[in-house]
């Protein structure tokens, strides 16, 4: 193989947010590149060999490889025969979320010192608040302990929900004021626009009009579809998780082994109420169906995600 740290990117780590991050900013270094997004799981043979073949036009392009620990043998091959012989004119991105499988790409990869960048899952409070802070020093604004740990709080088990509320905040509060608790709160009590989190919780209770006003609302105020189904399925996640989990144990006995802190437990014990085993089950396939759909196999990703929320409503209460 032949060295090329110019047009290969590698980045490691289950963060999606970190990730879309470092693909944002590599992609705008080439602003006029046609991207493709391609995701492992998707890919049969022969797909990847096109994607990457020369341009006839030699055209700058970036090819985005999403969870490449899923790739088959074979598109591992494609991959690694490209590598061979690599195209100036492309820029290949391969995302792999951690652990053994598909590590010897990784390793491959690694030996043509690519740039790497890290996306690794943030669970501690302290790196919690570091990601806070650096956002606030991004948007060049102040923000007090006692507010970074008031978000924390509220909105800690999910980066991207932390990342949207340290970017209102910045947005709202006065510029020449540093952000305090007072301003949190106000911003948790404040909040008009629908989140995918308020469309998923309306989901989750079979709430079908309210989840769709909810939808809607949400898409008219500039939530990516991608990011409600990316609500909707750590929701049910959460369901499945806590519904597999021993019933004689508390939820704070049972943080450690799922996961998730007590309160997000607790939030799932009582949404389950409503949720049998066959209805979950529904509403987990309609799911998987809709990321398909909002990913390129649906002409309307919008009446899509209309289409699933009323499916998926429909699965609580089913035996």
């Amino acid at each position: 193989m032949v060295e090329n740290q110019v047009g290969l990117v590698l980045i490691q780590g289950p963060e999606a947010l970190l990730a879309d991050r470092v693909i944002t900013n590599i992609s705008s270094r080439f602003p006029n590149s046609q991207i493709s997004n391609l995701y492992a799981g998707e890919l049969e043979v022969g797909m990847i060999t096109d994607s990457l073949a020369p341009s006839l036009f030699g055209d700058q392009r970036i090819v985005i490889i999403r969870d490449t620990q899923d790739l088959t043998a074979e598109c591992t091959d494609e991959v690694l025969a490209y590598l061979e012989d690599e195209d100036s004119n492309l820029l290949l991105v391969l995302w792999h979320k951690g652990g053994v499988k598909g590590k010897g790409l990784v390793d491959k990869v690694k030996k043509l010192q690519p740039e790497v960048f890290s996306a690794e899952t943030i669970k501690k409070d302290s790196e919690k608040a570091e990601f806070i802070r650096s956002e606030f020093r991004g948007f060049g604004r102040k923000i007090t302990n006692e507010a970074v740990q008031a978000l924390i709080n509220s909105l800690g088990s999910d980066l991207r929900e932390l990342g949207a509320a340290c970017s209102q905040l910045a947005s709202d509060v006065a510029r020449e004021k540093t952000i305090d608790q007072d301003d949190v709160a106000k911003y948790q009590q404040g909040r008009v626009e629908s989140t995918g989190f308020d469309v998923a919780d309306a989901v989750v209770d079979g709430k079908t009009a309210e989840a769709l006003i909810s939808l809607r609302n949400a898409l008219a105020t500039g939530t990516d579809p991608v990011l409600i189904v990316s609500a909707l399925a750590s929701s049910f996640r959460t369901l499945a998780k806590v519904s597999g989990s021993s019933k004689s144990l508390s939820s704070y006995e049972l943080a450690s082994s799922l996961a998730l802190p007590p309160w997000q437990i607790e939030k799932a014990k009582r949404q389950l109420s409503g949720w049998s085993e066959s209805g979950l089950s529904r509403a987990v396939i309609a799911l998987a169906a809709l990321d398909a759909d909002i990913k390129g196999v649906a002409a309307d990703p919008k009446y899509a995600l209309e289409r699933a929320l009323m499916t998926v409503t429909s699965a609580r209460g089913t035996r």
